[in-house]
């Protein structure tokens, strides 16, 4: 093992390394947990503007802790993968009874908090406490694949443990949160997935992918994903300027979000104006007037694909087979957190209910 690679990385880092990002040198292990659990699944430059929002708006543990459920979920809208959100309000709020609002100052009791895992639990305690744990991300792995050449396959049990201890056997010990920020930053802005910047890398002389010319081969991954496809038909029921919408309560995808009333299928149905799906089987012999029926939208989460598309239907009276939907005034639905998808069709259709239910 070349004992120049932490050298040179922190070498590096005092030198070059001008990457800027608001939680970056930050010591408030909220701030931190809170930067590192909006960065999961998400790139930097979407984070960034949630960050400096959840910042504004709770800007300790205990602002957090006190927030309704709503306000969070609304702010959260547009990152995704909402049990990120779930999570950080259980611990928030743990962390505020049983902590009396101050994050705690160790390792394992960070890891056991609700949506902490080794990694973050890593960081927390090497960037707020400056404890010896490396932080194994992506950038990291990377980084040490393609210097050490090494093609265990990062995405399996043995390649994770493998890495883990590798970082860990290079980390420096004296200044850990240092160390730790600058091979992440190193694997962000040199030793990037794609187009890497290998002629200018401080490591390229010992960097074996370099000399290997295999650079693009690592890191390897074992496993392929493949995607499910899910077929979403909802149906917009208007009627004395309200419309139907239900909080999604079940363990799946966009738990605690608000949706409209959903027609889920197996396999792709062509709605039309004369072809409306299970409609009849919803609102039974009320009179109604199908006013639009939307093109397909997408959104793409990391196992499946959701195709949904929008049914925009008048109704001359309220239905009582809806009675576990919340009749909302249109003008209120800004104020409640919808998934990706309802929101693209909603920006993408801003004047839909201006003309209904006068």
């Amino acid at each position: 093992m070349n004992p120049d690679f932490s050298r040179l990385l922190l070498k590096w880092n005092k030198e070059q390394n001008d990457r800027k990002m608001p939680w970056k040198g930050e010591k408030d292990p909220y701030k931190i947990w809170l930067s590192e659990i909006i960065l999961q699944q998400t790139r930097v430059e979407q984070g960034w503007a949630y960050y400096e929002k959840f910042i504004n708006l709770f800007p300790t543990i205990t602002h957090l802790a006190k927030a309704k459920d709503e306000k969070v979920f609304k702010l959260w809208e547009g990152l995704g993968y909402y049990t990120r959100c779930k999570n950080l309000l259980s611990t928030a709020r743990k962390i505020h009874k049983d902590y009396q609002g101050i994050f705690p100052n160790d390792y394992e009791n960070i890891k056991k908090l609700k949506g902490i895992g080794p990694y973050t639990a890593a960081a927390i305690a090497s960037f707020a406490f400056d404890l010896p744990y490396a932080v194994v991300d992506g950038n990291v792995q990377r980084v040490l694949s393609r210097y050490f050449g090494v093609n265990t396959a990062i995405d399996t049990s043995k390649g994770k443990r493998f890495f883990d201890e590798l970082a860990q056997s290079l980390l420096n010990k004296k200044s850990p949160s240092i160390y730790n920020q600058a091979i992440m930053d190193f694997g962000a802005v040199i030793c990037k997935p794609q187009n890497p910047l290998c002629l200018k890398c401080i490591q390229k002389n010992d960097c074996v992918a370099n000399k290997l010319n295999c650079v693009k081969e690592l890191p390897v991954k074992e496993k392929r994903l493949i995607k499910k496809d899910r077929w979403f038909y909802y149906y917009l029921f208007v009627v004395n300027q309200k419309i139907y919408v239900r909080k999604r309560t079940q363990k799946d995808i966009w738990q605690n979000l608000y949706e409209f009333v959903l027609e889920e299928t197996k396999t792709a149905v062509i709605h039309s104006f004369d072809n409306p799906g299970v409609l009849k089987n919803i609102i039974g012999k009320n009179a109604y007037t199908i006013v639009s029926v939307s093109k397909t939208y997408r959104q793409m989460l990391s196992h499946q694909v959701i195709n949904g598309q929008f049914i925009v239907v008048a109704l001359r009276k309220e239905l009582p087979s809806l009675k576990e939907c919340l009749l909302t005034e249109k003008n209120k639905l800004n104020r409640l957190a919808f998934p990706g998808i309802i929101n693209q069709y909603l920006e993408s259709q801003p004047e839909i209910f201006s003309t209904l239910g006068k």
